[in-house]
């Protein structure tokens, strides 16, 4: 059984291009985000899509949204609202040529970017000035090492890869092709575990916007697909 999990780092943001740190702070993408999310989704549109997971943050939901738009199926994802009283009951669909056209989407804070605390809105260039240059490479680029009252990415790893191995892992195991739309850090921290890497290793991996990156699930093991 061979069957694929897509990755894919949300399309630049607002605050991207004003070098602000954002976290947790709703921020749509940006122009040039929408044009990547154009790009990645022509990158996928033939490798067809059972489920989707997004975070909870628009600028992910935005770029799983504008790719899954050139998909070759030309599904429609639909979110899915489960426990959320009249959202769950009352988006019920009737037609069953119109649920095949459909591909069931979750959102969830659990794949949400890493929380940067005292940071969020602050310019980045600010944030050496008030810190000191190696403070914030610190606090950007350590394992264990939070910015004021945010997390780390041991911490955002303590969120984001039990919400996979609950929710998502399950898909993939039953032979499903899983597309999650994310974000830097909640992705580095999956990439983690599903390429083995030791909390060295992992400061050294950039996740591009907008560009998929995609596994293959072989036998029970993971297999990083190169272009």
């Amino acid at each position: 059984m061979k069957n694929k999990l897509i990755l894919l780092r949300h399309g630049k943001s607002c605050w991207n291009k004003l070098n602000r740190f954002t976290g947790w702070v709703d921020i749509p993408l940006s122009m040039d985000g929408v044009e990547e999310a154009f790009r990645a989704g022509e990158k996928i549109k033939d490798i067809p899509i059972d489920i989707v997971f997004m975070s909870s943050l628009v600028r992910a939901q935005m770029t799983a949204f504008l790719a899954m738009m050139a998909h070759s199926s030309q599904k429609v994802l639909v979110v899915k609202h489960p426990k959320e009283g009249k959202m769950d009951k009352w988006a019920c669909i009737y037609d069953k040529t119109a649920e095949e056209m459909t591909i069931p989407t979750y959102c969830d804070p659990a794949l949400n970017e890493r929380y940067y605390g005292e940071l969020q809105g602050v310019d980045k260039d600010e944030a050496r000035r008030r810190y000191g240059k190696e403070q914030v490479h610190i606090w950007r680029r350590s394992f264990n090492v939070a910015p004021p009252s945010g997390e780390s990415l041991a911490k955002t790893a303590k969120r984001t890869l039990p919400y996979f191995k609950k929710k998502i892992l399950p898909y993939i195991k039953e032979g499903k092709n899983v597309f999650i739309s994310a974000h830097g850090n909640s992705l580095r921290s999956i990439v983690m575990y599903l390429d083995n890497l030791s909390e060295e290793e992992v400061l050294q991996l950039e996740l591009a916007t907008g560009d998929p990156v995609m596994y293959e699930y072989v036998d029970g093991k993971f297999y990083k697909l190169v272009e």
